[in-house]
């Protein structure tokens, strides 16, 4: 499972000009599944990007963790993320779940995050989204759980 998260200071997500999640000061995380992802490798993604010290403390050091500035979690799915680009100029897809396993994992790891964090948004799996945010720093990273 994969997670590119962004530390922002707001962001939104759209579908058919609606918004049907919005955030402040968090983490924005596009998540994408893989076939070999389950359960357990939800669990394990959500934990490091709860646990993932992206966010200043009173120095400027990157030091603190989403819980400990209370900051929003807002879960995108994009399935792009596990494409494969090594070789030539058209994306591989071949690492990707199936799109009802995907959205079951996607849909488990919303869940087990609101259960886990006290403001966590998420975008619609297998919607046309229009994601807005403002990235803070900028600061992107990517996670790789397996």
């Amino acid at each position: 499972m994969i997670a590119l998260i962004q530390r922002v200071t707001g962001g939104s997500v759209e579908v058919e000009g609606r918004t049907v999640a919005a955030m402040g000061r968090g983490i924005l995380a596009l998540i994408g599944v893989e076939a070999s992802d389950d359960p357990g490798t939800a669990a394990r993604l959500l934990e490091k990007m709860l646990t993932y010290r992206i966010f200043p403390d009173e120095a400027g050091k990157m030091n603190l963790d989403l819980r400990q500035i209370g900051g929003d979690l807002l879960l995108v799915p994009q399935f792009t993320l596990v494409a494969d680009t090594r070789k030539g100029t058209r994306p591989s897809f071949s690492a990707a779940a199936k799109p009802e396993n995907a959205r079951q994992l996607f849909l488990a790891l919303v869940a087990k995050a609101q259960a886990a964090h006290p403001r966590v948004e998420a975008g619609i799996f297998g919607a046309d989204m229009q994601v807005r945010l403002v990235n803070d720093g900028p600061v992107t990273f990517n996670l790789h759980v397996t």
